[in-house]
């Protein structure tokens, strides 16, 4: 078990020590979950102060504090410029004291679900870390590192909405193997083009550690250009198009589609062997993510049986293309957790491979900046070229049907949207919902689920 003593980090963390020295082996940022013995970090912002919170902390059993101004008397701690540097600086040093091999996930799509499947083809060979939720900025990386004990591998996700936010993660993480997984159109108001959002990606390669593997996504556009960013690092690659390490042929693909879900079965080669890979997702795209789990598994030594089974064992993630029956034998695709036009033409493409008739249900893409309207209508046009039979938006993503005559409608509310759809919905349809968190979709989702009461 990692265990520390507040004195050894007096200098990594650049602390004053305050009352007496103790040790700990887990850390909090919350009072309401904190457990006896561990170190509370007070966190300050917009609409918080953690430091609001010390005297709770000590009632509920913290060993000490970390703070940026001198807590109340009788209070241990490590006293600070700034606590949410000082977690990532904490953060660091705990990971130089395990010896797990770290994997690091980046890309403007695909990261969560690429981290699930690495996790579930290493946790063939033993106990995996992994990301919870969306803990993949300046707080959530560091709190899951600092889950670090005895696990026998790692895997982190880094997201970030403006330049310099994964070099910084990366720093703090000092990955054994870096993942790209893709630079498409997300946060485009923080990184401004593409080429803003390939460089950000890029950054991952900052704390890489000397010797480290380097995963590049073949097929992407970019992939000549983190190559020669990559220096010294060895590259291995994935992809269907190009040439790369990890591939599978690109019309070898098949799913099969029923009321419990999806299976998709696709062959893939790599330089230590291959055969038939069988998923519970579907679309092309998860098998670009099957394909680069598998690269970065088989860095650290995976088995190509333990990534079969590792695959084959995983469960679609929430939110994400995840089936759900209807009510009235309508199937429901939730993909709801996120989105944006890339994401959505993805999803597009596996809709437009499923019986019965197809809707897709769309709300607003957050982060699009000025070129937003016209992001909507290249989906609408996407759309209705993909054979898509309806394609429904609010007001806020009109655009997308604007193009599409009958086949379009836009609608000012959810509760008009979910009023129509439930009008008009029969046994066999197919229904993909899609939009950005502040869209709100997942009420649609409830709305038609075969779980709800009238």
């Amino acid at each position: 078990m990692i265990t520390v003593r507040l004195s050894a980090l007096r200098t990594p963390l650049q602390a004053e020590l305050i009352g007496g020295d103790t040790e700990f082996s887990s850390v909090s940022t919350d009072t309401r979950s904190l457990a006896p013995g561990d170190l509370f970090v007070a966190l300050k912002g917009p609409n918080f102060d953690g430091h609001d919170y010390l005297e709770t902390a000590r009632e509920s059993g913290a060993a000490a504090v970390m703070v940026s101004r001198p807590p109340p008397a009788g209070l241990s701690g490590l006293l600070v410029k700034d606590t949410r540097v000082g977690l990532g600086r904490l953060a660091r040093h705990w990971r130089e004291l395990s010896h797990a091999p770290l994997i690091a996930v980046t890309g403007s799509n695909g990261k969560t679900t690429v981290k699930e499947m690495i996790a579930a083809i290493l946790g063939r060979r033993g106990p995996v870390l992994a990301t919870r939720g969306n803990y993949n900025n300046d707080v959530g990386l560091p709190l899951t590192l600092l889950r670090l004990q005895e696990q026998r591998f790692a895997v982190v996700e880094m997201g970030a909405n403006n330049p310099g936010e994964i070099a910084y993660l990366s720093r703090i993480a000092a990955p054994d193997i870096a993942l790209i997984t893709n630079a498409g159109r997300a946060h485009l108001e923080g990184f401004g083009t593409l080429e803003g959002v390939a460089r950000a990606k890029s950054e991952i390669l900052e704390g890489l550690k000397p010797g480290g593997c380097f995963v590049v996504n073949a097929d992407d556009p970019w992939a000549a250009f983190w190559r020669e960013r990559a220096g010294a690092h060895p590259v291995q690659t994935f992809g269907v198009k190009n040439p790369a390490d990890v591939t599978s042929p690109a019309d070898a693909m098949t799913l099969q589609w029923s009321d419990a879900g999806f299976v998709s079965r696709f062959p893939v080669s790599t330089p230590r062997g291959g055969g038939e890979i069988r998923l519970k997702l579907a679309g092309n795209h998860n098998r670009m993510n099957a394909l680069a789990a598998i690269a970065a598994t088989l860095a650290v030594g995976a088995g190509w049986e333990e990534v079969q089974s590792g695959l084959a064992s995983m469960e679609p993630v929430p939110g994400r293309l995840q089936p759900l029956p209807g009510r009235n034998g309508v199937g429901l695709i939730n993909d709801t957790y996120n989105a944006n036009p890339d994401s959505v033409t993805a999803a597009i493409d596996m809709l437009a491979t499923a019986p019965g008739r197809r809707y897709l249900v769309l709300g607003e893409l957050a982060e699009m900046g000025a070129g937003a309207a016209s992001y909507y209508r290249e989906i609408g046009e996407y759309a209705g070229k993909s054979g898509i039979d309806r394609v429904y938006a609010l007001e806020s993503a009109g655009q997308a049907v604007s193009m599409l005559g009958q086949r379009g409608r836009r609608f000012a509310s959810i509760q008009q949207l979910i009023d129509c759809l439930e009008r008009e919905l029969q046994p066999g349809d197919r229904v993909l919902m899609k939009g950005s968190r502040i869209a709100s979709m997942e009420r649609v989702v409830a709305a038609l689920g075969a779980g709800r009461e009238d």
